[in-house]
């Protein structure tokens, strides 16, 4: 499995946080903090933006990190999700894979 494969099958190397992290922009880091405080309806700052990958040593975002209810599943438990044999019918994989086929083909189940 790629290292920058998420437990829930996205691409970290794709994710903007990461992209805006790696490259310390920080026009990339205020578009994705206006795009994440208008979807979650909470103030995400320029300076919240940073992480490196899921599943990777370093820095990750605040919900990444703490929040996310795959990652707090299955990080001391599997390399990704694929790897559990509930998986395919797990509802917060789900909500991923239902909207990217590219992560549940990540996953590849």
């Amino acid at each position: 499995m790629k290292k920058f494969i998420a437990y829930c099958g996205l691409d970290c190397e794709a994710c903007e946080a990461r992209i805006a992290t790696i490259n310390d922009d920080s026009t990339l880091r205020k578009k994705v903090a206006k795009e994440s405080s208008e979807l979650n309806g909470v103030e995400i700052t320029a300076e919240m933006i940073n992480c490196v990958g899921c599943r990777t040593d370093g820095v990750k975002t605040l919900y990444c990190e703490s929040l996310c209810p795959i990652r707090q599943c299955a990080k001391d438990k599997y390399e990704t999700c694929g790897d559990c044999s509930e998986a395919a019918l797990c509802e917060k994989v789900k909500m991923i894979t239902d909207n990217n086929p590219d992560a549940r083909h990540n996953l590849k189940f």
